[in-house]
């Protein structure tokens, strides 16, 4: 986000929305920026020892979310969330965030006492990225047919200490953070809501519903958690739970040349959510890592619980890359998460 020539630009526009965007990212600064909106390039200072973990991740309406469906407040906290979660599978401090954001005109527009779906959705943004000290240092606007949401991540990590999916050994055992299931549960129940309420705007949520849809709508990344990780040695590999458990464990013993087995009996399964959903249903943000039998994990990490949910196995030929234990037996465990162009 570029300054442009035309100082404080009144009305609206492109310029009238990076005056405000600029105001309001301004508002606070933290990790390593140095110069954040306003000129051609923002300028970061990672602490000295530390690698820079960069991430980016694409929020398409209509894909990702839905106008119908989705508050623009969640919207703007989704895009940011989703980045934010790769950090802190990484182990890696947020320094910096920069977004792209394609619009419809209409929806850069405010009426009357009515704010514009644009300044809502930076509302969600940045209420997250100040949660988490990460200033928005830049990015680019342009107007769309669709909405689209392109952030770009910037962290930090020790050199030589980030948390990769490449580290799981046989013997170690396998733990989740949070509960499974729960963005998936709420995703449902959020599709009943806007069938029973059809317009162009999102259903209205009734208060004993938002508890179950915050997993959904507002997930929480797990930065403190993989921080403590990180700086304690105590995790083998780790990644966050984006597109369901079966998918991502089959990433990590992908990248790790492991076998793996989990026990249906010990995850942390959402009271709202069912076995697939917690198995296969994605977006839950929470981290999955692995560490040595040796490793003496406590039951939380900055008031998330962690939990065990199985053990990694040495790949063997023509069996299973997971295996399910369930009461009825072993079982091999598909990955059916979330996977694009399938």
């Amino acid at each position: 986000m570029k300054q442009t020539n035309s100082g404080i630009y009144a009305g609206r526009g492109e310029r009238a929305l990076l005056v405000e965007i600029r105001k309001r990212a301004a508002r606070f600064s933290g990790g390593g920026l140095r110069l954040g909106i306003g000129d051609d390039c923002a300028l970061l200072a990672p602490r000295p020892g530390e690698e820079v973990a960069v991430t980016t991740d694409l929020s398409i309406a209509g894909h990702h979310f839905r106008l119908d469906w989705h508050p623009p407040e969640a919207v703007g906290h989704r895009a940011l969330a989703r980045g934010l979660s790769d950090l802190a599978a990484m182990g890696a401090r947020p320094v910096a965030a920069f977004l792209s954001l394609g619009l419809p005109r209409e929806l850069t527009i405010a009426s009357g006492r009515r704010r514009s779906w644009v300044q809502r959705f930076l509302d969600g943004l940045l209420a997250l990225a100040e949660a988490h000290n990460t200033p928005l240092a830049g990015g680019d606007l342009a107007e769309s047919p669709i909405v689209v949401a392109d952030i770009v991540l910037v962290g930090a990590v020790p050199r030589g200490r980030a948390l990769l999916r490449s580290g799981a050994r046989p013997g170690d055992l396998l733990y989740a953070t949070g509960a499974l299931g729960g963005a998936a549960a709420g995703l449902a129940r959020l599709a009943e809501l806007a069938q029973a309420q059809p317009g162009p705007n999102p259903p209205i949520i009734p208060n004993k519903l938002k508890a179950m849809l915050t997993p959904h709508l507002y997930p929480q990344p797990r930065i403190r958690q993989g921080l403590w990780l990180q700086r304690r040695g105590m995790a083998s590999a780790a990644l966050d739970l984006s597109d369901g458990l079966s998918t991502d464990l089959a990433h990590l013993c992908e990248e790790s040349g492991v076998a793996a087995e989990v026990d249906a009996a010990l995850l942390p399964i959402h009271p709202a959510a069912t076995l697939p959903q917690a198995l296969h249903g994605g977006e839950d943000y929470e981290l999955l890592f692995t560490a040595p039998v040796s490793a003496r994990l406590p039951r939380s990490i900055a008031g998330v619980p962690v939990t065990r949910i199985g053990r990694i196995l040495k790949a063997r030929a023509g069996q299973p890359a997971i295996t399910l234990l369930t009461p009825q037996g072993p079982q091999p465990l598909i990955p059916h998460g979330w996977e694009h162009f399938c």
